[in-house]
């Protein structure tokens, strides 16, 4: 019984000694596995790092660039409130410009429509500006479409761009005639006054009333020195945004496709013209315009249409 009993028992023990190999491996496969696991965190860790390494590196690029914009900025903003018009033109006008990576904000106030024009063309010209928001507002009630008080703005605005022309001419104009009052150096400076106020977008008639004194007609030498000596101190920028605003003001110009530049007071202008009468019209009224020295006119003169049979 005894024996048998012994060996009733030995299938048990048998069973007992088959799971341990079983146990052995689950434990290598455990170290395996949490090995893994261990080099993924390592080569993650790693890539954290390197990325970490490369943003350090970028972030110093924008710091160096705007500092660099920022001397630009500043730079536009000075060079925009000594120019020839904020110094002139618009000196009386409140006007705050401000410059972010070239992109210049003008805020304020000015006291006609022209100067927001004018404000705005000129900082545009200037090195380093990529665009001009224009956020100008004309104070007191606006003029707007083309009744007589814009058109009175826009003539005597024209007139003060012109070197050959009499500042303190007296512009009023009522249902789009034109009169103009005050002194003439010369009938030639009379006569030209009145050709021009009569290509002004609007006008519909002129009477020019202006008086040829022989006091004045002494003095005409001085005035051209002086034209001179303005013209040498006028700004490439003024000079771009008066010679825009001259060719948009008249008629005869408003609507060409221009593109204008001016380097040290030569102006070159390029577009498109319908007839060669057009182009030189375009290249007298620039080479009126105060600080202009030279016009290189490169307009091209569009080709008649065929004939067909």
């Amino acid at each position: 019984m005894r024996e048998s009993a012994s060996r009733s028992e030995q299938p048990p023990k048998f069973v007992y000694q088959q799971k341990e190999p079983m146990k052995v491996m689950h434990n290598d496969r455990l170290e395996e596995r949490a090995k893994a696991i261990y080099d993924q965190v390592m080569l993650l860790a790693a890539v954290i790092m390197l990325l970490f390494a490369v943003f350090l590196l970028v972030l110093n690029v924008p710091v160096r660039t705007s500092a660099s914009e920022s001397e630009s900025d500043e730079r536009i903003e000075s060079s925009a409130k000594k120019s020839y018009v904020f110094q002139t033109y618009l000196k009386d006008d409140d006007i705050q410009i401000e410059s972010r990576n070239g992109v210049v904000t003008l805020t304020g106030t000015v006291a006609e429509e022209p100067r927001k024009s004018l404000a705005q063309e000129t900082a545009a010209g200037l090195p380093g500006v990529k665009s001009v928001d224009n956020l100008l507002e004309v104070k007191g009630e606006s003029a707007t479409g083309n009744s007589d008080a814009l058109l009175g703005m826009k003539i005597k605005t024209a007139l003060l761009f012109h070197r050959n022309v009499s500042e303190t001419t007296e512009v009023s104009a009522k249902d789009g005639v034109v009169t103009l009052r005050g002194d003439a150096t010369s009938q030639a400076q009379k006569d030209l006054t009145t050709e021009l106020v009569k290509d002004i977008e609007g006008v519909k008639g002129v009477q020019n009333e202006m008086i040829v004194s022989d006091a004045s007609m002494t003095d005409e030498k001085t005035m051209g020195q002086m034209v001179r000596d303005v013209s040498q101190s006028i700004d490439d920028a003024s000079i771009t945004a008066l010679v825009k605003l001259t060719l948009l003001y008249h008629r005869s110009t408003s609507a060409l496709n221009t593109t204008v530049k001016t380097n040290g007071g030569v102006v070159t202008v390029a577009g498109m013209a319908k007839n060669a009468a057009e182009k030189d019209l375009v290249t007298k009224f620039v080479r009126d315009v105060r600080g202009v020295n030279e016009v290189v006119n490169d307009m091209t003169i569009e080709a008649a249409p065929s004939k067909t049979n």
